[in-house]
């Protein structure tokens, strides 16, 4: 589904990514995690099309994207961690436009998308303004957008943001029956609980490499570490979390 062989991309002076090299096969979701600044968001947007100006070889559905084609969007579909939604539209209007650029009939487009906003239960807000949606309601909005032309490859970047518990079941119960029916999964998020629950693969990348890559059991027999959390931090050399809370506090309280 993904091939990446040597992928290294620079801003100015800056070497974000310094030589990555991934495959990755359908039917998995893939945690992507790492620090900030490691890469992940680089590594996401140059395999959606977004960032171009990179060194070595990236391909989708065995086709290199260098070519041009951009015909392999139309099999992907993504929630960046901060979206920019027309709130003057509805979800109807918002929703339709999003599947007409992939090619959908109108008719379809409302079908579908008014059963997956009763789903989410939502479907009282179909034809009201998004302005008027809570976050947790603009979240819903964003996955259902993200659905909606029956995706190969996912990309969410913390689309967990905003809803509340039951929503949050739901949707990681659409993660696994997509899986089960042979979609593939890129899930990036800084929630290393939710991430060790639902990864088949798990991939942390730190300053621009590589640093673990494999199912979470495979990467707790090689740390020696009982969480992915531990984990994270061991592999990133992250260590000092007590002793920057403690000052933290000392000095809210004017130690």
């Amino acid at each position: 589904m993904v091939y990446i062989k040597d992928l290294k991309m620079k801003y100015e002076d800056k070497e974000v990514l310094k030589g990555i090299n991934l495959e990755i096969h359908k039917g998995q979701i893939i945690g992507y995690i790492g620090p900030n600044g490691a890469g992940k968001s680089t590594t996401v947007k140059i395999l959606l099309g977004i960032i171009n100006g990179y060194e070595g070889t990236v391909k989708i559905f065995g086709e290199d994207i260098s070519s041009g084609n951009v015909n392999y969007k139309r099999r992907i579909g993504y929630v960046p961690e901060t979206a920019d939604i027309y709130d003057n539209l509805t979800a109807y209007e918002y929703l339709t436009f999003i599947g007409e650029i992939y090619g959908m009939e109108l008719e379809q487009i409302n079908e579908k998308a008014k059963k997956l906003m009763a789903l989410f239960n939502i479907e009282e807000v179909y034809h009201s303004r998004i302005s008027s949606y809570s976050k947790g309601m603009k979240q819903k909005l964003l996955i259902i957008s993200s659905l909606l032309h029956n995706p190969d490859i996912l990309f969410f970047d913390e689309p967990l943001g905003g809803l509340d518990a039951n929503s949050v079941m739901i949707f990681k119960e659409i993660l696994s029956e997509l899986v089960h029916r042979g979609k593939t999964i890129f899930y990036s998020s800084h929630i290393m609980d939710v991430v060790e629950k639902i990864s088949d693969r798990i991939i942390l990348l730190n300053d621009g490499h590589i640093v673990a890559d494999g199912s979470f059991e495979e990467l707790k027999e090689k740390s020696k570490e009982g969480s992915l959390e531990n984990i994270f931090n061991q592999l990133t050399g992250f260590n000092q979390h007590k002793e920057i809370a403690e000052e933290f506090v000392a000095v809210l309280q004017g130690v």
